[in-house]
This record gives structure tokens, sequence and C-alpha cells, in this order.
């Protein structure tokens, strides 16, 4: 049993548009760097000099990692890593007279 791992939409042109990925059982940043030698640009989008991105949520089993050991949280067969980019922005609203 392999580690899954859930690639969100602006990612997913990296992965050959898999919104999911097998990966292997380890520390999350070890996960990573293994994704980003099977899928070139996927790791550096989600980390940078071996920590999480800022505006980068990583959840093991649904929890998040910032909580638990960040980059050294372990993780095991059978667990789910969801990667989820912060997203900002919206619409500027004009009040109307």
């Amino acid at each position: 049993m392999a580690v899954k791992v859930k690639i969100p939409i602006p990612l997913q042109r990296l992965t050959q548009g898999k919104d999911e990925v097998d990966g292997a059982p380890g520390k999350v940043i070890e996960l990573i760097n293994t994704l980003e030698k099977q899928y070139p640009g996927l790791g550096e989008r989600i980390s940078e000099a071996g920590k999480i991105r800022r505006f980068v949520n990583v959840y093991v089993n649904e929890e998040d990692i910032r909580f638990l050991k960040n980059e050294d949280t372990e993780i095991k067969d059978g667990d789910e890593v969801s990667i989820i980019p912060a997203i900002a922005g919206g619409t500027k609203t004009v009040n109307s007279r």
C-alpha cells in the first residue's frame, strides 16, 4: 500500500492531469523531494530550501502538518496527503450612488 497524494487543480498540469499520485512513506519533505523527481517543477512550487512554502498548506489524514512536526511529519502506508495552495484575490466592489 502506498501514500496517496491529492494534487490541487493548479498543479495537475505537472502530474499529467492526475488529481492523485502515489508516494512513499517517510517524512513529508522526503515525499515532496521524491515527487519533484517524478514530476519536475512540482516540488519547487510546494517547498523551498527544505521548508513548505508559506502559502501552501499540507495535510496528513486531514491534520495540518503545522500542528504536527511540519516538514518532519512522518507519513506511513495508507496515509493521505493533501496539498492545498492558498488562494487570494477577489473583486473590488464599487458602490453606485
